[in-house]
């Protein structure tokens, strides 16, 4: 049959038809249906479809085990919240579908790419020394308020300059990272530095897509957090700095604002000798509310 504009779309899409995966076989499908509508709606010409391939090969170039430019194209336009938004929401249990139950998720982000070390209780996950030394204090718990011993809580954050360990050659990967266990509470804590905001990487085509579009690269500062515990859906999400630059248009959309979070100056020699840090210092607390698995079909 001739390849004709009027049913290009309907004999490709036949073409995948006998897919044995039946998740595959929607998959293929929708995604046929949907590019050949854009294509359709936009009618680029050879030269841009041949720049949009180019841009995707670059983005593949710019990929490796310390950054992954996939991922933060996905960020910017939004797919990777709209994907996590969705899961939360599949995921949970049907008597915990609310969304005032639960922790929302967020993006992972590109920098999560090397495993974090295991640190005790109150470790330092950055050297002493910061201009806004700070204490993080946060409980796992369920829908219903019962802590959730033993959970494991990874965290990631930048410096106070904006820039990940993996950014900087000199520092010693690990630096800004800690995988914690809950204790019988559910509770946590770790001192480190108040982040601070910063540009997603923009030497790389995402970075010339948003100059282009005349959209800024700016995160508000943020701490990551992956929590798991059995019987619970793993959850991906952040803690953001109330007073941050950028809170309000965050370039991957992940602000939510039940995660925005008082980081308090606390000015009292005694207090800062307790958590071994100089006066003064800054203290943000949080409880993380994960949604229960959904039972076995």
């Amino acid at each position: 049959m001739d390849f004709i504009e009027g049913t290009a779309t309907e004999a490709v899409a036949q073409s995948f038809a006998g897919t044995a995966d039946p998740r595959l076989r929607r998959v293929l499908g929708s995604l046929v249906e949907h590019l050949h509508g854009f294509v359709r709606d936009v009618e680029p010409t050879i030269e841009e479809w041949e720049a949009a391939i180019g841009f995707l090969t670059a983005v593949g170039h710019m990929s490796d085990d310390q950054r992954q430019e996939f991922i933060l194209l996905s960020d910017v336009l939004g797919v990777s919240m709209l994907v996590e938004t969705i899961e939360a929401r599949k995921s949970a249990a049907p008597a915990h579908r609310r969304e005032w139950d639960a922790t929302p998720s967020t993006v992972l982000g590109p920098f999560h790419v090397i495993a974090s070390p295991e640190r005790e209780h109150g470790d330092q996950i950055f050297p002493a020394g910061g201009k806004r030394p700070c204490v993080v204090r946060g409980r796992v718990l369920g829908p219903d308020g019962t802590p959730v011993a033993g959970a494991k809580v990874d965290v990631w954050q930048c410096d106070e300059n904006g820039y990940y360990d993996v950014q900087l050659p000199e520092v010693p990967n690990g630096t800004g990272r800690g995988l914690f266990t809950a204790d019988a509470e559910g509770r946590f804590w770790f001192r480190s530095v108040v982040p601070s905001h910063y540009p997603i990487p923009t030497d790389g085509p995402v970075g010339r897509l948003l100059k282009a579009s005349g959209r800024h690269p700016y995160r508000p500062a943020h701490i990551h957090f992956i929590l798991e515990a059995p019987g619970f859906v793993p959850l991906t999400t952040h803690l953001f700095v109330a007073d941050s630059e950028y809170i309000d248009s965050d370039a991957v959309f992940a602000v939510n604002s039940s995660l925005i979070t008082e980081f308090a100056r606390v000015d009292d020699p005694s207090s800062a000798a307790g958590v071994g840090l100089p006066s003064p210092y800054w203290s943000a607390e949080a409880d993380f509310v994960l949604r229960p698995a959904p039972e076995p079909a």
